[in-house]
């Protein structure tokens, strides 16, 4: 039987537990991470758009390594954005920093109307390396 265990990173159990969610969750060699956000340290979002997604990513990371994963080990990506026409630019910019080169995470980017005061969220599928399932 499948277990599924809970994964926080430091400093943010606040967020998650205010709204009743894991920030991750680890089941056999899959780390399933919850949407994550550019949330400054305060919960409160961060005002400039670039800025925003990269501490998005910043904080996705800090989840990832929780769970025993890097960007590296990330399988599937799913973009939530509340202005995709106007925002793609900057999210692909940031996009093609953090995934340099291929072989690149499958991506699905949907275009939303509200995501509790942030413009940006990115949530992920990631395989936990073979030395870290135990």
């Amino acid at each position: 039987m499948n277990q599924r265990n809970a994964v926080f990173p430091a400093g943010r159990h606040d967020l998650y537990t205010s709204h009743a969610y894991s920030a991750a969750i680890k089941s056999d060699d899959l780390l399933f991470v919850s949407g994550q956000v550019g949330s400054r340290s305060d919960g409160s979002p961060e005002p400039d758009f670039e800025a925003q997604v990269r501490l998005a990513f910043a904080n996705l990371e800090a989840a990832l390594q929780a769970g025993g994963c890097t960007l590296d080990d990330i399988v599937d990506v799913t973009t939530f954005h509340t202005d995709p026409e106007n925002q793609f630019g900057a999210v692909m910019a940031v996009k093609s920093e953090v995934f340099p080169q291929a072989p690149y995470p499958t991506w699905t980017a949907l275009g939303v109307n509200w995501l509790a005061g942030f413009d940006f969220e990115i949530k992920v599928i990631a395989r936990v390396p073979q030395a870290m399932q135990a």
